[in-house]
């Protein structure tokens, strides 16, 4: 490939200059395009998250029983009650079962386990009816799109575009739930405080 004529004249750390800049622009380009399909794949999980939910709290903190701040995913107001959502991040195929006390993964060569997480899953419920003494409340942990469950799903796990249909969201309205429900939320809200745990969470 031949060097056109109004280069050819130029000296050359004017042409590694030109290079250079070439190179800036295509790095650019390219970690501009991932982070905007990250915006994208966010800003997805939110809706596939919260779609069923007539309010949401989002990676907050609440006390639990002895006093100590217990970090929480999503908190969801639904036509249901209050859910708690413990959301997964693991790529791969996913063992587990509800008397088994770690869950395996398993991705290509990758493979490594966690501890079953629906026993956390029970103790942010419990913190949850503490405030919430007239609503309904139960809690799913929810695993991306990257997940798979060859030999089915334990108990009170989704995937997350299964998620909205556990909790049909008929009326958008907060006047068609019942009045303690909605007092309930606001003395849920009123007890929660920011979380520095925000983020996609692995398996932990």
């Amino acid at each position: 490939m031949s060097i056109p004529p109004v280069l050819s004249r130029l000296p050359l750390p004017a042409l590694v200059g030109i290079a250079g800049l070439v190179l800036l622009l295509v790095v650019g380009l390219v970690v501009g395009w991932r982070m905007y399909r990250r915006r994208r794949e966010r800003a997805a999980q939110l809706r596939a998250l919260t779609e069923c939910a007539y309010e949401y709290l989002r990676n907050v903190l609440i006390p639990d029983p002895q006093g100590a701040p217990l970090h929480f995913d999503f908190l969801l107001l639904t036509s249901r009650g209050i859910v708690v959502v413990d959301l997964r991040e693991v790529a791969g195929n996913i063992f587990g079962g509800d008397q088994m006390k770690e869950w395996a993964v398993i991705n290509g060569a990758v493979r490594f386990t966690f501890p079953n997480p629906q026993a956390a899953l029970y103790d942010r419920e419990a913190t949850v009816r503490l405030f919430a003494r007239e609503t309904p409340v139960e809690g799913r942990i929810v695993f991306g799109r990257r997940s798979l469950f060859p030999k089915g799903l334990p108990s009170h796990t989704r995937l997350i575009a299964a998620l909205a249909a556990d909790f049909p969201l008929s009326d958008r309205e907060l006047s068609a739930l019942p009045e303690a429900w909605v007092s309930d939320w606001r003395s849920l809200q009123a007890a929660c405080t920011p979380s520095t745990v925000v983020g996609k969470r692995a398996a932990l």
